[in-house]
Formats: structure tokens, C-alpha cells, sequence
């Protein structure tokens, strides 16, 4: 499935995992942005990511467990949406791992 979207469209000042599921695309975001998973990973162009703040390290933690990561790879519910975004292209992993097992299925932000 083809998943594109416009970040000069999002409304500024949301994360990048909000403007995502306003736009229905494919992610999950299963801890409601409180840093708590890695549902929400992407992968980033180097263009982008050079431009943004780097991860904290509780951002680098929860990417540790991500399935699929690499040197681009940040956080979506962590990343807020502006100009910077439009540098390049932001990419999902071909899969994530949700560490909810408790049947909790969080609703879009």
C-alpha cells in the first residue's frame, strides 16, 4: 500500500505521528505519544534527520527495542511538524513491535 502524504499540508505545531493518523496512514502509536513504545518509528531521510534536534535518551531507549532501526530512525509522536520536514521523505519500517498485551488499543490523538 502506497502511504503518502504531505507534511506542507499538516497543520504546524502537532507531531509527525499525529499528522500521520489524521491522515489515516499506517501506524500505530500504541502508548499515546508518552514515550512508553516504539509503534510510532519511522525512518527518515538524512536530510531530515541532520535538521531536527537529536533524540533524548529516552527517545534512543525506546528505539533500542524497535524492530528495523538505523541511524535515521526516530520517534514520530516526538518529532513536531514544520518546514524541516519537507527535506526529504519519512518512512514506516516494514514492521514494529507492541509491547501492549493487555488488549489496550489506543485511539488516534
Amino acid at each position: 500500500m502506497d502511504q503518502r502524504c504531505s507534511s506542507e499540508d499538516a497543520p504546524k505545531n502537532i507531531s509527525l505521528l499525529e499528522a500521520a493518523q489524521h491522515e489515516e496512514l499506517d501506524i500505530e502509536g500504541a502508548c499515546e505519544a508518552s514515550l512508553a513504545c516504539s509503534t510510532c518509528h519511522v525512518i527518515l531521510d538524512k536530510e531530515i534527520y541532520d535538521e531536527l534536534e537529536p533524540p533524548s535518551e529516552r527517545e534512543e531507549d525506546m528505539l533500542d527495542m524497535a524492530p528495523q532501526v538505523c541511524e535515521t530512525s526516530r520517534l514520530a509522536c516526538q518529532i513536531k511538524v514544520d518546514e524541516r520536514l519537507t527535506k526529504g521523505n519519512i518512512h514506516l519500517p516494514n514492521m514494529t513491535r507492541n509491547f501492549y498485551v493487555d488488549g489496550f488499543k489506543p485511539s488516534p490523538h
